[in-house]
């Protein structure tokens, strides 16, 4: 659908997009929420798009035409109606925007609880990865930020890369992204790895969760919820790092996004934010997650590195 103001892309061909998002796209999708007459379910979409492919983070081809469907007849009565049809049936991410939104609006729900360990908020500007953690209030605990693995478009590579950067990972945050990588085995061919390490990616995403997903369902794995709430002790605990599906930035402003891939979380951030969370009236250990039902034959979970193969599993 074009290049977008997105991984630091810039140029006549970005700006002008901008402007006809805020002139022509974004009064076209107001006017048909509100000829609904109500809201789009988002957690509908993206449950019902996890059991079709997505991941919600790196892939959101069925979530987005699901929204598409959802809003399809009052946006064809719009002024504009073929032009915005035919943006939005070509770009097969547009429903990221959607995902990220909901997923914040969880984790805040959860934030400000007394001495939880839940991490509910996860951001990264290409220098630096913070993390906000329930039971510590406003702060954010950081470290550097990692390289990212994966695939490039032609003509790129790792040396042109910026490290990790964007928003996005509060998907993961909520047990989207690399949490529900099981969910979503072609994405393997954008962001490197195999289906195999899909499949154990969210199985040991499930060791530092907090819990399972009531409505988001990973069919691979027997249809266990997702992976939900990193628990900051759970991290720390196994020396498992959170992982993120994620976009790879040109280290260069104005060029944008040059492949895909996957990274973990710096451990360190974890550390910091234990350091500072009181030892008085903690509680003790979570209960563990749900358990993969029985006879679907799964392995017990592997320490992964971000490529795949056998790694620490470490940022």
């Amino acid at each position: 659908a074009g290049r977008c103001l997105r991984y630091g892309a810039l140029g006549d061909d970005v700006m002008a997009r901008l402007r006809w998002m805020g002139e022509v796209l974004a009064p076209a999708l107001r006017a048909a929420l509100r000829a609904r007459g109500e809201g789009v379910d988002l957690r509908a979409i993206t449950a019902q798009a996890l059991q079709m492919g997505d991941e919600c983070h790196s892939r959101n081809t069925a979530a987005s035409a699901l929204l598409l469907r959802e809003l399809a007849a009052e946006l064809a009565g719009g002024a504009e109606a073929r032009e915005v049809l035919r943006f939005l049936a070509g770009n097969h991410y547009w429903y990221l925007n959607f995902s990220m939104a909901a997923a914040k609006l969880a984790t805040s729900a959860a934030h400000g609880v007394p001495h939880s360990t839940l991490v509910t908020a996860f951001a990264r500007n290409g220098v630096e990865v913070g993390i906000r953690v329930s039971g510590l209030g406003e702060e954010w605990f950081t470290a550097p930020a990692t390289q990212v693995r994966g695939l490039y478009f032609a003509g790129y590579g790792p040396e042109d890369a910026n490290p990790d950067i964007g928003d996005s990972a509060i998907t993961e945050t909520y047990g989207l992204g690399g949490f529900s990588l099981a969910a979503a085995p072609a994405i393997t061919g954008f962001v490197g790895g195999t289906v195999d390490s899909a499949l154990r990616t969210s199985r040991e995403m499930a060791r530092i969760a907090l819990a399972r997903h009531e409505a988001y369902r990973l069919p691979a794995l027997g249809g266990v919820g997702a992976p939900v709430g990193i628990d900051l002790r759970a991290v720390l605990d196994t020396g498992i790092a959170p992982v993120i599906t994620t976009g790879i930035s040109h280290r260069e402003p104005g060029i944008g996004q040059i492949g895909a891939g996957l990274t973990h979380a710096p451990l360190e951030c974890f550390r910091k934010a234990l350091a500072a969370l009181p030892l008085e009236g903690m509680p003790g250990p979570p209960e563990a997650p749900e358990e993969e039902p029985t006879g679907q034959g799964a392995p017990a979970p592997e320490r992964i590195g971000p490529d795949g193969g056998p790694g620490s599993g470490g940022g």
